[in-house]
Parts: C-alpha cells; sequence; structure tokens
C-alpha cells in the first residue's frame, strides 16, 4: 500500500502536504498520527506533528491486483480490463488460454468471480456485485440457457411432465426462471440445496386455463 509521511505544525498542515506529494483529494486517504505535535514553551522544545498518509485501495485495485496474483500462479498471460458503475464491478479477460479459465460450464470462472468477490468486498459496508467474464462466455451462456429453456417448456408443454434441471449456481438459475416467467404454460421452481441445487419447470394448470379461455 503506498504511503508518505510528513510533518507540520498541526496534523491538517502534514496532512495538506502529503495529499500535494501524492497527488490525490482528500477523500482518498486515510492516515496515522505517528507523533504527537508540542507547542514548547517561550519557543522551546517546540515539535511538529508527525503522521503517515496512505492511499485507499479501491474495489478495481483490489480486484485487478488479486485477479493479476492468481493468473500468475496459473501461469497464464492475460490482460485484465476492470470498470466500476456504481455499486457493480465488471472484470475482463484477455488472452490465448482462456478456456482454462472458463472451465466446464463456466464453474472455474465462477470460482474466480467469487474469490475476487470476497477480496473487495472484505470490511465493506456496501456490498459490491463482481462479474468476471472472458471471450464474452456469459453472454453465450445466457443465450444457451435462453434457448434450452424455450426447448424444455415446449417439451414440458406437450407431455406435461416435469423436466429437472442440472445443478445450476443462483446466477444461472435465475436465467431460466426469467426466461419462461411470462411463459402462458409453464412455471418454473427450485429444489434441493446448493450446490445441487435445481430448476424444474412444470406445467402449470393455472396458467394454462387462462390462456385457452
Amino acid at each position: 500500500m503506498k504511503f508518505v509521511e510528513s510533518t507540520g505544525k498541526s496534523v491538517e498542515e502534514a496532512l495538506r502536504l502529503s495529499l500535494i506529494e501524492l497527488g490525490v483529494s482528500r477523500d482518498a486517504v486515510d492516515y496515522e498520527v505517528i507523533e504527537e505535535g508540542a507547542k514548547g514553551f517561550l519557543g522551546f522544545g517546540a515539535k511538529d506533528t508527525k503522521i503517515r498518509v496512505f492511499i485507499k485501495e479501491n474495489a478495481v485495485d483490489k480486484a485487478v491486483q488479486f485477479l493479476s496474483k492468481v493468473l500468475n500462479e496459473m501461469n497464464i498471460e492475460a490482460s485484465i480490463t476492470a470498470e466500476m458503475n456504481e455499486d457493480s464491478l465488471s472484470i475482463a479477460m484477455e488472452g490465448e488460454d482462456m478456456a482454462i479459465l472458463i472451465g466446464k460450464r463456466g464453474q472455474t470462472l465462477d470460482s474466480l468471480q467469487y474469490l475476487i468477490s470476497l477480496v473487495v468486498n472484505k470490511d465493506k459496508e456496501e456490498y459490491i456485485r463482481v462479474s468476471l467474464d472472458t471471450e464474452n462466455y456469459r453472454m453465450k451462456r445466457k443465450e444457451t440457457l435462453e434457448n434450452l429453456a424455450s426447448k424444455l417448456a415446449y417439451k414440458v408443454k406437450k407431455s406435461r411432465k416435469n423436466v429437472v434441471l442440472e445443478p445450476m449456481n443462483p446466477y444461472e438459475r435465475r436465467i431460466i426462471h426469467s426466461a419462461l416467467q411470462n411463459n402462458p404454460y409453464v412455471s418454473t421452481k427450485s429444489e434441493g440445496d446448493e450446490p445441487y441445487r435445481k430448476v424444474v419447470i412444470y406445467y402449470d394448470y393455472k396458467k394454462s386455463k387462462v390462456s385457452n379461455s
């Protein structure tokens, strides 16, 4: 963590000098007093105040530093871009070995995203949502799941039999639920405990009566 030490006749003066040296505004730093100043007596024994000023780590810096360290440990070279938008942090990776980082059905990508979320939200009062992506995997996966939901809904409509999908994480379950929430014949629900919680697509007789009336 970058810091500087400054002295002044008061904390305010020392802090002002530190901000000039760091080239940042007051809300970008924290500080601690190393030595308390003293006015002295008749000009003797006067002592300046000494402080240490730290630049606060923001969510983007924390995320990029952590992810860079993980990729380095995995011997994977990738460029990382991160952008903060209100309470959401979007991170994208580009490189040659991205399939390794995606993993089976995005499990590795989800795990990395979860770890980054833990890092950036440590000691935070307001929760920051983290989205980690590479090669536009999230959008492609969303489209795949929406197509799957449509096909299975048609199957359930024809057979009147429930269809239970494979276990999915909360994000992917929400995609299925959202894709079918306005379907006039079927509804969805989640069953089971994490990490084996599944979406069930079932024929909704109440919906179908309304649609056929």
